[in-house]
């Protein structure tokens, strides 16, 4: 279900700038409006490989996946249903999507990779995908995108998890990087947590 509005950047190495030195950046909604917002990890594009490009980005994100879930849902109570470490105009920040309470709205929630900080919310509009559809296809699912993430983590630094939303919701679909920027799809139960290798994927076999 990525539902990013981000556009992503090469990378080639990630930096924790501290002291007040991070890079400002503005998050647009939908409508146009924007807040303002700090990531702590810089990334920058020297041009290497593809891997090399991928294993810097899991290698900067010191919050996981699921306490970046966490913090969005501290922040903006509600149903993760996707969170995608994504980089954009040289930073880097974790993307959690929540359905807000009543199952009515889609919140995007930014949080800092580094610091678990959440750097701004906005509400987005899309008229494909209808929240409270998906919050019901969610309803029964004992595994959570937290859950989701925790299971994949034994196959690598999880940089995606999102809700499988090819009609109906059927499972967590999870992305992992190893050490040396493999990435590789996986697909995790809504009732078991069990992770498959995702048959779909054009990475499969390409094994950590």
């Amino acid at each position: 279900m990525k539902r990013r509005t981000t556009v992503i950047s090469a990378i080639a190495a990630v930096a924790l700038i501290g002291g007040g030195t991070a890079t400002a950046v503005a998050v647009s909604d939908d409508s146009g409006s924007s807040t303002a917002s700090r990531s702590s990890v810089r990334v920058e594009d020297d041009g290497v490989s593809d891997a090399q490009e991928n294993a810097a980005e899991a290698k900067g994100a010191t919050i996981k996946a699921e306490d970046a879930i966490a913090a969005a849902l501290r922040h903006t109570p509600g149903l993760a249903v996707g969170a995608d470490l994504d980089s954009d105009d040289g930073r880097l920040v974790w993307d959690v999507d929540v359905i807000g309470s009543g199952n009515t709205a889609w919140h995007h929630v930014e949080v800092d990779p580094g610091t678990g900080k959440v750097l701004g919310a906005h509400v987005e509009k899309d008229d494909d995908d209808d929240p409270a559809r998906v919050a019901s296809a969610l309803r029964n699912a004992s595994t959570s995108a937290e859950d989701a993430a925790r299971a994949a983590a034994a196959k690598g630094t999880v940089t995606s998890v999102d809700a499988d939303d090819d009609g109906s919701v059927k499972v967590w679909e999870v992305e992992t990087t190893s050490a040396n920027g493999t990435q590789r799809d996986w697909h995790v139960d809504l009732g078991s947590s069990t992770v498959s290798p995702d048959r779909t994927s054009d990475d499969d076999g390409n094994d950590d």
